[in-house]
């Protein structure tokens, strides 16, 4: 099975002040058991293809429910 990165940003996000919304997707990806890696632009985890749907579904969900306005989402393969 492939791994996938999974790199997100959700908005607004002000940096040292995550709202809600960062707070609930951020939870909603370690919910999963994932680990999650959090930086001044975006967050990102690295996952098996096969958890895509719960992983991303989650975090998109979370973060929509708790006031989001816009998630950013960038999926890549990795490489073998």
């Amino acid at each position: 099975m492939s791994q996938v990165r999974v790199e997100f940003t959700v908005e607004p996000f002000v940096d040292g002040h995550p709202g809600a919304h960062v707070l609930a997707a951020w939870a909603a990806v370690e919910a999963t058991g994932t680990e999650l890696h959090s930086g001044p632009f975006s967050s990102e985890a690295t996952i098996d293809e096969t958890r895509l749907d719960e992983v991303v579904g989650g975090l998109v969900n979370a973060a929509f429910a708790h006031g989001a306005d816009r998630v950013s989402l960038q999926v890549e393969r990795m490489a073998p």
